[in-house]
């Protein structure tokens, strides 16, 4: 088959979609990836072609406050979040779309894979089904969908299992709906009109975890809040693996012997414009502890960006490679990036976690729900906090149990075979989704408007 893989341009989008990438490669697919030029080495590395967004969406993303210096300065909050979501993403439908229609007028694709931001995929999701390939959304983030106690899906609320805790939610629910989700909504319908489509069936974020042919959740069921209503497309599949020898061992890689207790410190490849909100304080917190070593990756950015004293049992690198690293780590200190929190998980790895831009506050609402670590419930915690937390951490063993018991859970789902079947089910034609009459079963959503998009470059409406 011939799959188009879809991601926004950042790191925690695009590495599950590279690690799916390797498998279809592998069991001979024809992959091709579109996303912002920057990614384009790491596309090409997997063995896929490259098509780049036209236009305005072609940004590079890796540091958000040079292309929106009032991102830096918003709290952490409601009003950033939708700040957030409407100029990354919303704003961003019309130029991704484009780039889908221009890589299926070359590259008749029968499936597309996409991440579940990536809502470029939406106008092809509200048209006709049989006017389109195929598509499968993968939840790169924690599960965007409805929580059954009433409590906001953003916020890091914890689950309100009582009704007392439910009242106490109420006016969180309210501010959400007013600040948030009804501006949202209304933002991505507003998008949506202008292209000829929509308007979606509830909101934005429920609508993309229903309209997909499938929906995977990157995680096991146990590392999600459980809900009663939960659609047919949502499967969880588990963490993808992780793709190896995306960076070199460090010069220091022998003191990783077991002589030490080992933390590792990162604030991902997105929340990392200052170090002075979990790295520093982390460094400071365990400093010159000659009972730990204390490891710092930096996502990408240069080690000298860190601010203040290097301690002498710290060792920092702009990239780790993680499946060397993670199975050496007694705990993980994160701001809580999704993807690399459900990797740790994977190795039985406990977790320390400040963070609140993003996803990262319903992430590390679920590492505490579950047991699996500390939530310090901040995005700039003291030395202090995290001095305790590590400690209390490495000293009780019920989160290593707790961690433990997700990585076996991990380890009982073959992710590749999983992923493998639903690939192939939603692929399969049926008396609903197979193309009409004069179009072939291969490419026909782009048949069906190659003539169209040859001859007028704008937006292809599907109405």
């Amino acid at each position: 088959m011939k799959i188009i893989l879809a991601s926004n341009p950042f790191m925690g989008h695009l590495n599950p979609l590279l690690a799916i990438g390797r498998i279809l490669i592998a069991e001979g697919h024809q992959v091709a990836g579109l996303t912002a030029t920057i990614m384009r080495k790491r596309i090409e590395a997997i063995g896929a072609t490259f098509y780049p967004f036209p236009g305005r969406a072609d940004q590079d993303l890796s540091d958000l406050t040079a292309i929106y210096p009032e991102f830096g300065l918003m709290p952490p909050g409601l009003e950033k979040a939708r700040f957030s979501v409407e100029r990354l993403f919303i704003d961003m439908i019309p130029g991704q779309y484009e780039g889908l229609m221009q890589v299926l007028s070359e590259f008749p694709a029968d499936l597309i894979i996409a991440e579940n931001l990536f809502m470029g995929a939406l106008p092809m999701l509200l048209g006709p089904r049989a006017k389109r390939p195929p598509i499968i959304l993968c939840g790169t983030t924690y599960l965007f969908w409805h929580r059954n106690d009433g409590v906001p899906i953003l916020g890091g609320f914890p689950m309100a299992a009582e009704n007392a805790r439910r009242e106490q939610f109420e006016a969180a629910s309210e501010e959400f709906e007013a600040v948030f989700m009804e501006p949202a909504n209304r933002s991505a319908n507003e998008c949506l009109r202008g292209m000829g489509c929509g308007p979606l069936p509830t909101n934005i974020f429920d609508s993309l975890v229903t309209l997909p042919d499938a929906y995977l959740q990157l995680t096991t069921p146990n590392f999600e809040f459980p809900r009663a209503d939960l659609p047919d497309s949502v499967r969880f599949i588990g963490p993808l693996p992780i793709m190896a020898k995306q960076a070199p061992l460090p010069p220091w890689a022998d003191e990783l012997d077991g002589s030490r207790k080992v933390v590792l410190v990162t604030q991902g490849t997105v929340a990392n414009y200052d170090f002075s909100h979990l790295v520093a304080p982390a460094l400071a917190a365990l400093a010159d502890d000659p009972e730990l070593l204390v490891v710092v990756t930096t996502g990408g950015r240069p080690t000298d960006a860190v601010p203040g004293r290097i301690p002498a049992n710290a060792r920092l690198a702009s990239y780790l490679p993680f499946e060397w690293l993670l199975p050496k780590i007694d705990v993980f200190v994160t701001n809580g990036g999704y993807g690399s929190v459900n990797q740790a998980l994977s190795f039985g790895v406990p977790l320390v976690t400040a963070g609140m831009t993003e996803d990262k506050a319903d992430v590390n609402a679920r590492v505490a729900w579950s047991g699996v670590g500390i939530n310090l419930e901040t995005n700039e915690p003291t030395a202090e906090a995290l001095r305790r937390a590590v400690r209390i951490v490495l000293g009780d063993p019920e989160y290593q149990r707790r961690a433990s018991h997700i990585a076996n859970e991990m380890r009982q789902i073959d992710t590749k075979s999983k992923f493998l079947q639903i690939v192939d089910e939603v692929s399969r034609p049926t008396a609903e989704t197979r193309f009409p009459l004069g179009m072939t079963g291969r490419g026909a959503f782009a048949d069906r408007h190659r003539a169209t998009f040859s001859r007028d470059k704008s937006i292809v409406q599907l109405r």
